[in-house]
């Protein structure tokens, strides 16, 4: 049976918690190499979209204490086609507390691709990309944490651990929108055929739901969860949002492949015993139900001239104008003050001065 460990956290705790937290579950406990995967959702900083500060520098703390070298820590995040990593790695602090710690922070954007040749059978990554799967040749053959937060996804009901990885591809993994629960589970097999052994870890100092990962309203939810079992970790985070994660379906092909357990019912809980369980959804914004009817309402080769060709960056510039400009000043920052008043707005304060 997977264990997943949940604890509550406070502002104040957090970092301590963090650390305590990959002294006790990092499956590697000597100086090597060992990547860190942040997730970056938006350049701009919101509640719960992004990997927040303090989870790297728990992290990061916590693998300094194992007796790991800053050389061997790295960190890495990628850009989208709608994000910017420079800027993003900034506005969320990851830089200063890299800094800090005398850790190199690596942009993917800056490192070697190379092509991978996944050993498991491939559900459809291999028809999305007929050239081959491009990954960073800095992750080859090191354990893994990948750091994720706890909110909903218009996509795909939820995102956490396992969807994370999807920031290792290229910028054309928008390309996967279509079948994004099959190349995400794609990407599970692949996580497991590249990294000797990988850590899940989740920040849920606050929780983010309806139409994530960006357009979110945000709960003060004061969790951490962690799992070498990914497939249960994100089980369980839906779970407490209020999802059956037997309705998720990327969840349901991990399942089925021997990937990870999506059952609560036989998924240990280690750490909190009662687990709060809210009763929120994901949801859709006037973008997404644009994004869902290109990708669900149109055929196939009417997709690709739209997102595949010269024509293409129309969609960045009307998403830039809708989430950038429209939403986050009309919607967001009021959203953003409320979290500022908070004690994990005080820490994000702090982080970022």
């Amino acid at each position: 049976m997977p264990k997943v460990f949940v604890e509550k956290i406070t502002s104040q705790d957090v970092i301590s918690k963090y650390e305590e937290l990959i002294k006790k579950a990092c499956p590697v406990k000597k100086d090597q190499p060992i990547v860190i995967k942040l997730n970056l959702s938006w350049s701009k900083f919101y509640p719960a979209c992004s990997s927040p500060p303090w989870q790297l520098e728990g992290t990061i703390k916590g693998l300094l204490s194992l007796g790991f070298s800053p050389q061997n820590i790295i960190p890495v995040e990628n850009k989208t086609v709608v994000t910017n990593v420079q800027k993003g790695a900034h506005s969320h602090g990851w830089d200063k507390v890299c800094e800090k710690y005398g850790v190199k922070f690596h942009y993917l954007t800056d490192e070697k691709y190379v092509l991978y040749k996944p050993k498991s059978k491939m559900l459809v990554l291999d028809e999305i990309f007929p050239d081959g799967i491009l990954l960073p040749e800095i992750i080859f053959n090191k354990p893994l944490i990948t750091l994720c937060t706890l909110k909903t996804h218009v996509f795909t009901k939820t995102t956490g651990s396992i969807k994370n990885y999807f920031g290792m591809l290229t910028t054309k993994r928008h390309w996967a929108h279509r079948f994004i629960h099959e190349a995400i589970i794609d990407l599970l097999q692949i996580q497991k055929e590249l990294h000797p052994q990988i850590l899940g870890v989740m920040d849920g100092s606050v929780l983010g739901h309806g139409p994530g990962p960006r357009c979110m309203e945000w709960e003060d939810s004061g969790l951490i969860l962690a799992s070498e079992d990914e497939v249960a970790l994100d089980a369980t985070a839906a779970n407490i949002i209020g999802i059956n994660p037997l309705q998720i379906k990327y969840l349901g092909v991990g399942k089925k492949l021997g990937l990870g357990e999506n059952d609560p019912e036989n998924i240990q809980i280690e750490g909190l015993k009662d687990l709060p369980k809210y009763e929120f959804n994901s949801g859709d914004t006037l973008a997404s139900k644009g994004q869902k009817f290109i990708y669900h309402g149109l055929p196939l080769w009417l997709e690709k001239i739209l997102l595949h060709t010269i024509i293409t960056p129309w969609s960045y510039i009307a998403s830039r104008l809708y989430h950038d400009v429209y939403w986050y000043n009309f919607i967001g920052k009021g959203r953003i003050n409320k979290y500022m008043k908070t004690g994990w707005g005080k820490l994000l304060r702090d982080h970022l001065s």
